[in-house]
């Protein structure tokens, strides 16, 4: 397909903190479950869960509650390898805090996941087409909840999105690449237009970094830090912190809401 519109940039989205607040649904289901498999013993807080992420490799809320229970008991003395963990046990309930008891089916969603406040709308995702902008999103979410949210929620139609079935968690920048490819023949881009990719964890600009280091050439690949509703509503000198790790990370700009994601900002950040 050879694309008769002089497109400006390829804009791919992470999903989870970016265009919905899971500070109350993600967040909450994953300390729900490390209280759970510590038997009440420890349940993280906010800040708890941001030094995990922080880390860059705990992009998987699954693997993370995982994680955390591991170093809960540890913690009390006891060896990794010796502390009775099932991971399978850990997804389903977590899958049941954040989904409901019927995780299976969307139309029976009954959990967290129906209580995210939205932090964008169609509207936005009009405005960037009509600003010659091509969009797409790579998230660590299952494709059955990225598709909740941008199908049912915001009434995106049929958009390209490549989820955590798809490709090797963050920072592996096989997913970025892969939303790249998909929306560079959809619409038939040139090679070089430059990209860019907005989230609001290490991981997520880890990914860029690598994206960039994989596709050595003439396109620019841009990482744009968004800060997340719970960091955004907390002290001033924990967004800076947060908006210093993600520049440490290797976000080109921080910004306080993805609506902050325009042409007027992206050819700012260009012409740098």
């Amino acid at each position: 397909m050879t694309s008769l519109v002089s497109h400006r940039a390829i804009a791919v989205f992470d999903i989870d903190g970016v265009l919905r607040d899971v500070g109350n649904s993600y967040r909450r289901a994953l300390a729900d479950t490390v209280e759970e498999f510590t038997g009440g013993g420890y349940r993280p807080t906010s800040a708890d869960i941001d030094q995990l992420k922080g880390e860059g490799r705990w992009n998987n809320d699954w693997e993370g509650s995982q994680e955390l229970v591991y170093r809960y008991f540890e913690a009390q003395g006891q060896r990794r390898e010796a502390i009775a963990l099932d991971y399978d046990q850990i997804v389903e309930f977590f899958q049941r805090r954040y989904r409901g008891p019927n995780p299976t089916d969307p139309d029976q969603w009954t959990g967290y996941i129906t209580q995210e406040p939205l932090l964008v709308d169609a509207e936005y995702f009009a405005g960037l087409t009509r600003d010659r902008i091509v969009w797409g999103f790579f998230s660590g979410a299952t494709q059955a909840s990225a598709r909740f949210v941008l199908e049912r929620r915001l009434a995106l139609v049929n958009p390209v999105l490549v989820a955590m079935e798809d490709a090797p968690g963050k920072p592996d920048p096989t997913g970025l690449l892969t939303t790249v490819e998909r929306l560079t023949q959809q619409y038939g881009l040139a090679p070089d237009i430059p990209v860019i990719y907005a989230g609001d964890t290490v991981a997520d600009m880890q990914t860029v970094v690598e994206a960039r280091q994989t596709n050595s050439g003439p396109r620019r690949w841009l990482g744009v830090g968004v800060l997340p509703p719970h960091v955004i509503a907390g002290e001033d000198r924990y967004r800076k912190t947060y908006s210093d790790a993600l520049v440490q990370a290797g976000a080109d700009c921080v910004i306080s809401r993805v609506t902050d994601l325009t042409l007027t900002a992206l050819t700012a950040w260009l012409s740098t």
